[in-house]
């Protein structure tokens, strides 16, 4: 009983050893193909995070940053903020009447969205302010959580939420195993994502930089609150990525993930650092399972 009891222990034993080698050896990226690009990323990683090897990078500089729209989820057929301003504009036209016969809320409401974005930048702000102002920041965040808990895309029926890229998914814990902070560096409203950042991504609201709405202070009766006042305040997108980089994070990043024009400056700043640095641009190649398209496209152009 004893030599049984030990032969028992044993292979319980090696099965832990094969179980825990495996767990090491587990691919970090399945959803990658094997080739350049995947190499490229996972020999990054390896040689920044040796602390003998002389493309080390310490921890607290080990910064990566994403772009959203058409990095991390689908952008297409539009961005899907502007999806929500035009469910918003559908749920609330009962409150505003003027709607049904200014552009481009009218066409909003006749599902017409050549009318919609022939109102040019103007109009499109016009809406952004709309939509996205007049209340509390609060409340705003509010609508956008139950928007994004039952919202779904127009083609494939799904949650916006769960239009993202399992690939990418997959880098950003790949990148926070080896204790990278990976940051969103978006064109988008900043608090449009912040209400569900963490649940879908891992990122933490501290770690979102992106376009803004002014908020303003204020005390009422129900005590202090943030207002969002209808006045747009920075556009964060080419260059004002770069600026807001500097601002925010106060920090080089050392890897940096885009997938269009609007994104090339990032690329370049991160780039022009010392060391070992990573770039990479999604490219959107496949119109079955997704969409193609990059230099004709009026959304996430990639032409530069």
């Amino acid at each position: 009983m004893k030599n049984l009891a030990f032969l028992l222990l044993t292979i319980i034993l090696l099965q832990g050893c094969d179980l825990v080698e495996k767990k090491v050896d587990a691919d970090p990226l399945p959803s990658w193909n094997d080739g350049p690009s995947k190499q490229a990323i996972v020999e990054f990683v390896t040689l920044t995070t040796n602390p003998d090897g002389k493309y080390f990078v310490p921890e607290e500089e080990r910064i990566a940053v994403f772009d959203n729209d058409g990095t991390l989820w689908s952008e297409k057929p539009m961005y899907f903020p502007f999806e929500f301003a035009f469910d918003m504009v559908r749920l609330h036209v009962s409150e505003h009447p003027e709607w049904n016969e200014e552009q481009p809320f009218k066409g909003i409401l006749e599902r017409d969205n050549q009318a919609v974005f022939s109102s040019g930048e103007e109009g499109i702000l016009d809406l952004l302010v709309e939509t996205h102002t007049g209340m509390t920041n609060a409340a705003f965040k509010q609508m956008v959580d139950n928007w994004i808990d039952t919202a779904r895309h127009d083609v494939t029926g799904w949650l916006y939420k769960d239009m993202v890229y399992k690939p990418m998914l997959e880098l950003l814990d790949y990148f926070r195993t080896h204790q990278f902070r990976t940051f969103i560096v978006t064109g988008g409203p900043v608090t449009f994502l912040q209400p569900w950042s963490d649940e879908v991504y891992g990122i933490p609201t501290e770690q979102l930089i992106g376009s803004r709405f002014k908020l303003v202070y204020e005390y009422t009766d129900e005590g202090p609150v943030v207002f969002r006042a209808p006045a747009f305040e920075f556009l964060n997108d080419e260059g004002g990525k770069v600026e807001s980089i500097s601002y925010q994070i106060g920090k080089r990043p050392v890897a940096a993930f885009g997938n269009s024009d609007g994104d090339l400056a990032m690329l370049q700043y991160t780039s022009a650092g010392e060391g070992k640095r990573l770039m990479v641009y999604i490219h959107h190649t496949d119109g079955e399972r997704e969409y193609a398209y990059d230099r004709e496209s009026p959304v996430g152009r990639l032409d530069k």
